[in-house]
This record gives C-alpha cells, sequence and structure tokens, in this order.
C-alpha cells in the first residue's frame, strides 16, 4: 500500500464533485457550532438567572418587581413578558384621550392576548436555529456518504482503466474514499446531540415561562397570585 494515502492524497485526486461534498461539509460543520456554541452561552445565561421568578415575587410593587427581574433576566425572557402585561393593565387604568381597539377589548383578554404573544416570541426565539441544526444532522451521513461513493466510483474506473486488479491499488483509494463517511458522521453527531440538548432545555424554560404567564394573568386580573397568595 502506498505510504502517502491519506486525505491529502484524496483530496488531490478527488475531483470538482468531492471538493463539492467536502466545502458543503465544511459548511455544514461551521454553521452548526456557531448555532451550538451560540445557543450554549445563552442557555447557561437562561440558567444563571433563574431565580428572575423569585425576585419577581419578591418585590413589594410590581414596578420594583419589573426592576429586580431586569438585573438577573440578562437574556430578557421573562421580563419583557411582564413589562408587555404590566402596560396591557394599565391601559384601563388611565384616561385614553382617543379610543383604539385595545381601550376596547376586555381586560382578561387583553392580558391573555399579550402574554400568549410574548410566549410565541420567547418560542420562536429559542427555536432558533433547531432546524439547522436537526437538518446538519439528519444529512450530513449522507452527504459523506455520497462523497464516498463518487471516490469508489472514480477508483474502480481507475483501476479498470490499469487493466489490473491488485488489492493495495484498492484498498488505498477506497480507504480514502471512506473518509467523507466519516467526515459526515463527524459534522452529524455534535449536530444530534447538541439539538436533543437544546430541545430539552427550551422545554424546560417554554413550562417556566407558561407557569410565571398564568401565575401573573392571575394577580393582574384578581391581584392574587394561584394559590391565594396576595402580592
Amino acid at each position: 500500500m502506498e505510504s502517502n494515502v491519506g486525505f491529502a492524497h484524496y483530496w488531490a485526486q478527488g475531483d470538482a464533485v468531492s471538493h463539492t461534498v467536502a466545502y458543503l461539509l465544511l459548511l455544514m460543520s461551521i454553521a452548526s457550532w456557531f448555532y451550538i456554541l451560540s445557543k450554549a452561552w445563552a442557555a447557561w445565561r437562561i440558567r444563571r438567572g433563574s431565580n428572575a421568578l423569585e425576585k419577581f415575587w419578591q418585590a413589594p410593587t410590581l414596578g420594583d418587581a419589573v426592576a429586580a427581574m431586569q438585573n438577573v433576566d440578562s437574556e430578557l425572557i421573562y421580563t419583557p413578558m411582564a413589562e408587555r402585561a404590566s402596560e396591557a393593565a394599565d391601559i384601563f387604568n388611565r384616561q385614553q384621550s382617543t379610543p383604539s381597539l385595545n381601550a376596547a377589548t376586555a381586560p382578561d383578554e387583553l392580558i391573555t392576548r399579550t402574554l400568549r404573544r410574548e410566549i410565541n416570541r420567547v418560542s420562536a426565539r429559542l427555536e432558533r436555529g433547531l432546524t439547522l441544526l436537526a437538518s446538519v444532522g439528519s444529512t450530513a451521513p449522507f452527504v459523506g456518504l455520497f462523497g464516498t461513493v463518487w471516490g469508489i466510483y472514480h477508483a474502480l474506473a481507475a483501476v479498470s482503466a490499469s487493466g489490473t486488479v491488485q488489492i493495495d491499488k484498492v484498498a488505498g483509494p477506497v480507504g480514502e474514499a471512506l473518509i467523507m463517511t466519516a467526515l459526515g458522521l463527524v459534522v452529524a453527531i455534535p449536530a444530534v446531540l447538541a439539538y436533543n440538548a437544546f430541545t430539552r432545555i427550551n422545554r424546560v424554560v417554554l413550562a417556566e415561562l407558561d407557569g410565571f404567564a398564568h401565575d401573573l394573568h392571575a394577580y393582574l386580573t384578581t391581584g392574587e397570585r394561584v394559590g391565594g397568595v396576595r402580592k
């Protein structure tokens, strides 16, 4: 077997198709790692501010609660919901110089719509990039496999053109072609693991946000939290 068998030799012997496959895998890897690192940083900041809800309900007034939450909610997951819901409730506590659809809506319905809109906003933000990670995880192995098949095809074509079949002449090119399958797996595995991890983190965060929305709605419409704890 030739001593120069390896990825460099495979790259030198490759054509435009094999080079395109390699560049595509590189691009998929860069994109997936960008989202993996950025979302991991955001998830860490969200977990660091997980006591934002506790700070909110410990404050003496609604204004103090929002201010206390802003100090720990660095990713602005919970704070905008409290601010928008408070603004929606204030519509009915002050004189409106001009009529509007919001002013004509029942307070309970307006607050509900505001909370739902904020949950949708956070959900869309948390899910940003997950589609790309799922796509990379599911397609990268097949892209690498395509590169392998293409490389094996050219290796066998070269052997056929030479008119002689020797194991050392076949094993080297075939082994080089298999590198593309390995690269596909290297790209796909981190994307799949990250997708599963971020999906679970998002599910926990959205569950906390939904519970906070339920408590906040109860407080703004009745003056009490769920369970009868008056603030």
